[in-house]
């Protein structure tokens, strides 16, 4: 069952948290509120797709070092972050870490839906790559040793008469080779193999 992109909603001022999840519900967002990071960490599972939007200033841990967790644990779950303190530096800090953004206090309504927008088509495109990758990973996990040794070479450029020559066989077995791995990998050139092998090379987000 396909699971439904989710605003993740963390503020340990309860009126305030309930006050957003009322404006995001009537945008049509699908929401859960939490009301401090660790909690939201207990809770967290990085399989469902979405993005948080959360206070950068908390008393158990702000948003920075919840942001900090999160890719200590491998996940690059888009932010959103909202403060009524903060300053250039932590701004920089937090996009540089990949932050989507960062809103004042009080929020208005246009900037938050379109940042928390930008946010879930983020990860939708950061799962889309990874999903990518996973499955050139299988179809390369799927050659032989050989076939890899020419996929590589193939990748390089190099025509079937170089490739026999740099491995020490005949050109007609090369073909055969190349032929199969082809096959495997759902390419039809060397070009589509090359696309292929960089789309699934390039880092998510």
């Amino acid at each position: 069952m396909e699971q439904v992109p989710t605003v993740f909603v963390l503020d340990d001022d309860v009126s305030f948290l309930q006050a957003v999840d009322r404006l995001l519900r009537a945008e049509k967002f699908v929401t859960r509120t939490f009301g401090s990071a660790r909690e939201f960490l207990e809770a967290h599972d990085p399989a469902i797709p979405g993005c948080l939007l959360t206070d950068l200033i908390m008393p158990d841990m702000t948003g920075l070092e919840l942001q900090r967790a999160l890719h200590d644990q491998g996940c690059v779950r888009p932010i959103v972050f909202i403060t009524g303190q903060g300053d250039m530096t932590t701004a920089v800090e937090g996009m540089r870490a990949g932050a989507v953004s960062f809103l004042p206090k009080p929020v208005s309504r246009g900037p938050l839906v379109e940042c928390l927008r930008e946010g879930l088509a983020k990860d939708a495109a950061i799962r889309a790559a990874r999903c990518e990758s996973q499955r050139v990973a299988a179809l390369l996990a799927s050659l032989t040793p050989r076939e890899r040794e020419v996929l590589d070479l193939v990748a390089r450029g190099l025509l079937n008469k170089q490739i026999a020559a740099q491995l020490g066989t005949a050109e007609k077995t090369i073909k055969v080779h190349r032929g199969r791995l082809m096959q495997k990998m759902g390419v039809k050139s060397a070009a589509a193999l090359v696309q292929v092998l960089n789309h699934a090379e390039q880092p998510a987000g």
